[in-house]
């Protein structure tokens, strides 16, 4: 068999099981988010609502962010110029860091090109540094978590997800002495719910662990300044890694971790992810920090965030769609096969104007599939209104059974 065959083979299993991939063309219009222009293949336009976003608070267009970004450009131009440690290094970059650091009470912070970058490169790195290291990894961890925990060479244990029990069975089975840290998340962006922070980080105590909480879901979004569901919950001063992302709730792009300066130190001069990495471009860097110092102080925008979330839960539930509701912002739609939520998507978008990719096996497991629906402050009652209609449609118009999926 060809090289060549063998590739039509890989794509055709896709196309087979319905869970094929397909870009969908579209040209945000700045000012006008949640508002887009889709490009069809055939080349024709149409007006469309994106429902499917991850900047949940618009903080894209936000003219402060907006502003910063222009101005760094002016400054600095366009590119970094090379690593971190080479010349990557500027004044927009040590600003982020220091918001950052002041915004989870870390003695430091430390930027990288995305949150997966940052999950994948510290979590490889620290069994360098510690010798015998055992990783606990949540069933449902990002990713960029397994790669990082599945590449680093040590030891790992897997523990049920948000399963106490189970967790402090690993921990009690193992080396007393071993060093170990527990590596989860504070939102599960798939299902919404989450993390016990604080019972992990009681076990994480008796245990003699390092904590490692991936907050990419919540930075921006919850806290009195937006630090995520530790600082919701005051618990960040018993975290000793946090990890988020500049490209959600911030808007812009990028990764970071936030811990003592020690840590950090030693992660920026062991992880290869960092080390030989081209730094963020000094216009993304401003724009970043602009938007993380801002939401500091706009708890109105997360307030209004946190409605629309609560608003649109109700009333799909009102429809007796199958709604999975843990008091977060994700609102997951379970249609449960990867063609109906092929079709489903494909036929909201076609018919309605309205965009929400069909998220599919290995995102989430076989037989849950599902819409997912980000709803943000810049969303109106004219586009929830037409979004709770199409569902409303479309459902029956497959035939898909509310009352079974739903129970």
């Amino acid at each position: 068999m060809t090289y060549s065959e063998k590739l039509d083979e890989a794509l055709k299993r896709l196309h087979d099981e319905g869970r094929y991939r397909t870009f969908i063309d579209i040209e945000r219009r700045n000012g006008h988010f949640p508002h887009a222009i889709w490009t069809r293949p055939d080349g024709s336009q149409r007006d469309i609502t994106v429902w499917c976003g991850n900047d949940y608070l618009g903080m894209g267009q936000h003219p402060v962010v907006l502003e910063a970004m222009h101005e760094a450009i002016d400054a600095a131009g366009a590119g970094s110029g090379g690593t971190r440690n080479i010349s990557g290094t500027t004044v927009f970059h040590k600003q982020l860091e220091a918001e950052l650091a002041d915004l989870h009470g870390k003695e430091a912070a430390l930027v990288f090109t995305s949150a997966y970058i940052a999950n994948d490169a510290t979590l490889s790195t620290l069994p360098k540094l510690f010798p015998g290291m055992i990783i606990y990894s949540d069933a449902l961890n990002h990713a960029s978590m397994i790669e990082g925990v599945r590449r680093n060479g040590g030891a790992k244990r897997i523990f049920r997800h948000n399963d106490m029990d189970h967790l402090r069975e690993l921990l009690a089975a193992d080396d007393p002495k071993a060093p170990k840290l527990i590596a989860f998340e504070s939102v599960y962006s798939m299902d919404g719910d989450f993390g016990p922070i604080e019972a992990i980080c009681d076990l994480a105590d008796e245990f003699g662990a390092l904590t490692y909480l991936d907050e990419v879901h919540a930075v921006g979004m919850y806290g009195p300044r937006g630090a995520g569901i530790a600082e919701r919950d005051r618990l960040m001063h018993r975290l000793d890694i946090i990890n988020g992302t500049l490209a959600k709730a911030y808007g812009v792009m990028g990764g970071y971790i936030a811990t003592t300066a020690k840590m950090s130190d030693a992660i920026r001069s062991y992880a290869p992810g960092f080390i030989f990495t081209t730094s963020l471009p000094p216009t993304i860097a401003a724009g970043a920090a602009a938007s993380v110092a801002h939401l500091k102080h706009d708890q109105d925008l997360r307030d209004q965030h946190q409605t629309q979330a609560k608003v649109l839960k109700t009333r799909l539930k009102g429809l007796g769609l199958p709604i999975i509701d843990h008091g977060s912002h994700i609102v997951p739609v379970i249609v449960g096969d990867p063609v109906h939520t092929k079709k489903l998507s494909d036929m909201l978008l076609e018919n309605y104007g309205i965009y929400v990719q069909p998220i599919n096996y290995p995102t989430v497991p076989r037989g849950t599939e599902r819409l997912r629906f980000t709803p943000s402050p810049v969303h109106g009652p004219g586009e929830m209104d037409t979004l709770v209609r199409a569902m409303d449609e479309l459902w029956s118009h497959c035939a898909l059974n509310r009352a079974e999926l739903a129970g």
